[in-house]
């Protein structure tokens, strides 16, 4: 059941109005509104709105205009009056009299060429340029990107698992070699190429120099900085 609002008297003309929009399903919201701006319809006037002409509509809109209405508002109450002249008051050429207003639509400030290169190149490093190169180049929001970036992060002590089954990493070379075995399978013949891996690290950033590993750490073990100068003078002296 449908309430109505009784915060001013309810005239015939009102109480049809608002049966007639919860007959076609119009929201509380808008039921609401509709109410509201026929009312200042009729506060205009000075009388009932059922006895409006074309040329109180004119000088109504010509009001609201005039006194700074915002395009929103005057489209709003366009809606309102119509549906009051259509579907209640069975008044057509009234409702053809309403002038919807165009809202100006305006383009967003968007950074230059220049700004948005000045803005990447301000990132710390690659990584961070990257992530802000592709956030601002797909137009999200910093909490979007938040939120997409954080499905790839997973929690403390769990691990990406790339494959199961045979070729599970732990167990891969004697899976594959008892398949081949069930299968009557013949290996493949072993890579005849430089037993030298080929080096892909990345040249020095400072030098340009060959990068040489001094310590490889293990999946579960966290790095740790290099001790402090307190306490390497403690070991000294010990």
């Amino acid at each position: 059941m449908a309430s109505f609002q009784h915060d001013a008297p309810t005239t015939p003309l009102r109480q049809r109005m608002q049966e007639d929009m919860v007959m076609r399903g119009l929201g509380s919201h808008t039921r609401q509104d509709y109410i509201r701006h026929v009312r200042r319809f009729a506060t205009f006037l000075g009388r009932a709105p059922d006895t409006a002409m074309v040329e109180d509509i004119r000088r109504f809109q010509l009001h609201q205009h005039d006194n700074g209405v915002g395009p929103a508002t005057i489209n709003s109450t366009v809606s309102a009056l119509r549906f009051l002249f259509t579907v209640t008051l069975k008044r057509r050429d009234l409702a053809r009299a309403l002038v919807i207003t165009r809202n100006p639509r305006k383009l967003p400030d968007v950074l230059s060429i220049e700004e948005a290169a000045r803005l990447l190149e301000a990132a710390p490093g690659i990584k961070y340029k990257a992530a802000l190169g592709v956030a601002y180049g797909a137009g999200l929001r910093v909490s979007e990107f938040i939120r997409r970036f954080l499905l790839h992060v997973l929690p403390r002590g769990f691990h990406r698992i790339r494959h199961y089954g045979l070729l599970a990493g732990s167990s891969r070379k004697t899976s594959i070699a008892s398949a081949r075995e069930l299968l009557n399978a013949v290996p493949p013949p072993p890579d005849e190429g430089d037993d030298e891996p080929i080096d892909i690290r990345p040249p020095c950033p400072c030098c340009g120099g060959r990068m040489i590993v001094i310590e490889v750490f293990k999946r579960w073990r966290q790095p740790r900085g290099p001790p402090d100068q307190a306490t390497r003078n403690r070991e000294n002296t010990s």
